[in-house]
């Protein structure tokens, strides 16, 4: 009697692992992750890395990262490793909910990023925008990336919170976001329990932050229920829900999900935007094209809902900067059975992670990726494959608020660069850094009046 044996392939393992450390020395540094991810790529589909005693799977073929996103796997996935890190106070906010809950919670306020509803915030983010870049003065240092978290956190309150946190009180809340999205990070790269529970510095750093976002969200909920009738809002649709058995919802669900919207609203389109300015900093010609439509478009006028389409270059200096700038440079799955993933056998409980910004750089797919090049989105122009073009994710759950964060952005652009002109400030050099988002390690630019010509 013959036996058949079938031969199970192995990804290939990364070089330069350690005794005992495997690749985490790797992907300690922010620059360096990205660098080491960027290297992998050109190792096949399939390339398994080592954090310790821990094994990772990095997914590099677009698609198989289109299986993961939408294909069968999905129902043998969850979000893996970092989401885990970011349930915040205990709970599944939308952007880190599994099955049912998420399906629940996104339906609920997908209606409130329908397209229709997201032109009507127009008015809004105008007012908002210009409101939050007023205080800039004629040179003036600015340290762009917390300036345009500024804007797009004050965007996101105001639209879908009703709420209006002065300057103050906004720097605060950016600085507390940032160190609970940072404290994530960490604890999903270098997944030691033990450290989490110690009473170090940086996980009392942590604790402050995350009461601090406790009490900001505390006192909206508050607001909304002492007036409930003055608000139609997103914190009026959570203080509305009901569970299937009647009940309403939990406050810790509630300040979960608030925070989890305010968190990831302000932070990408923040880091989008620094990204952007800084490149037109750098292309003066792409700046005076900017400028040109802006003029051509508005002609003077308020920016409104009907201008958005209108500028088409705007919108592809956006697309461009959400290629070579991904903000999200990490997203991790895990298996929760056997699972096959193209050629390879993969048992339940394998931690799969993938990187839309090396995946945009790659020059298999992309032409000469390391050029800034808004004009490769023309459509007359060959396009990358559809799977290979993944800023807001695919499929179930593909970001819903993409026509948000692309008329919050477009709105942006216009609005800074009808009044001003951003100019690099000679320091340090400009790196990406993969953080929680992919955001400049130092950019600071000084505001010149831009003077409209007669």
């Amino acid at each position: 009697m013959n036996t058949v044996t079938t031969q199970i392939q192995l990804p290939p393992t990364a070089p330069g692992g350690l005794p005992l450390l495997g690749n985490a020395l790797s992907l300690v540094g922010g620059s360096s992750r990205l660098e080491f991810l960027q290297r992998l790529r050109p190792l096949g589909p399939l390339v398994r890395i080592t954090v310790g005693p821990k094994s990772l799977m990095v997914v590099n073929d677009p698609d198989l990262i289109h299986e993961i996103l939408t294909g069968r796997l999905t129902k043998h996935l969850n979000k893996g490793l970092l989401f885990a890190k970011l349930k915040l106070f205990g709970k599944d906010a939308l952007p880190v909910a599994e099955g049912a809950r998420h399906l629940q919670r996104r339906r609920l306020v997908q209606p409130t990023l329908h397209h229709k509803q997201v032109s009507g915030y127009v008015d809004a983010m105008r007012k908002t925008i210009e409101q939050t870049i007023a205080p800039w003065h004629e040179g003036e240092a600015l340290d762009l990336k917390s300036e345009m978290q500024l804007i797009t956190q004050s965007v996101i309150t105001e639209t879908l919170f009703s709420s209006h946190p002065p300057r103050d009180a906004a720097g605060t809340i950016l600085r507390s976001v940032d160190t609970v999205f940072m404290a994530a990070l960490r604890r999903a790269l270098l997944p030691l329990r033990v450290l989490e529970r110690l009473p170090t510095p940086g996980n009392r750093r942590v604790r402050k932050a995350s009461a601090v976002l406790r009490r900001t969200v505390e006192d909206i909920i508050t607001a909304h229920r002492n007036q409930p009738d003055a608000y139609d809002d997103v914190v009026s649709l959570l203080l509305n829900l009901t569970d299937e058995s009647g009940e309403a919802l939990e406050d810790d669900d509630i300040l979960s999900e608030i925070t989890g919207l305010l968190a990831a609203g302000s932070e990408t389109t923040a880091v989008v935007m620094a990204w952007l300015f800084y490149e037109l900093a750098r292309n003066p010609d792409l700046e005076d094209r900017l400028h040109s439509e802006i003029d051509s478009v508005l002609d003077g006028a308020q920016l409104t809902a009907e201008h958005i389409p209108q500028l088409a270059f705007t919108g592809r200096l956006v697309t461009e900067t959400l290629r070579l700038y991904s903000p999200a440079w990490l997203v991790t799955r895990q298996t929760t059975s056997d699972v096959q993933l193209g050629e390879f056998s993969l048992p339940a409980g394998t931690d799969l992670i993938f990187s839309p910004y090396t995946l945009h750089r790659d020059p298999d797919l992309y032409p000469d990726p390391q050029r800034f090049d808004p004009d490769r989105w023309l459509p007359e122009r060959v396009q990358p494959p559809q799977n290979a073009f993944i800023p807001f994710g695919a499929g179930k759950r593909m970001c819903m608020g993409d026509r948000f964060a692309m008329t919050e952005a477009i709105s942006i652009a216009v609005l800074v660069a009808s009044r001003w002109r951003l100019r690099l400030i000679q320091g340090p050099t400009v790196r990406p850094i993969g953080a929680i988002t992919t955001h400049p390690s130092w950019l600071r630019m000084a505001a010149e009046t831009r003077h409209r010509p007669s």
